[in-house]
């Protein structure tokens, strides 16, 4: 299993998970099995994004598409985002 955590600022939370959750379908295509999402305490428009992959491989090939880039900015996405991606150990 891998996951893909990607963490960045929204200028407005609400809008975003409008899209976010308009992608799932585009998501589980590449084949991700579970996602959460996480705000910050202090600051509803700080999101991280944990997801669930059978392969690296295929968390790779979602980060780099250009459905994600696409979706990543219509949904407001106004920082550089922070992503990471993990092996189970």
């Amino acid at each position: 299993m891998a996951q893909l955590s990607v963490h960045h600022q929204v200028a407005d939370y609400e809008n975003w998970r409008k899209v976010y959750d308009g992608m799932d379908a585009t998501r589980r295509q590449f084949g991700m099995t579970h996602a959460r999402v996480f705000r910050a305490a202090g600051n509803p428009n700080e999101i991280t994004v944990q997801t669930e992959w059978p392969t690296l491989d295929q968390a790779r090939a979602y980060a780099r598409s250009p459905e994600l880039k696409q979706g990543m900015e219509k949904a407001g996405v106004i920082s550089q985002p922070d992503v990471y991606f993990l092996e189970e150990a």
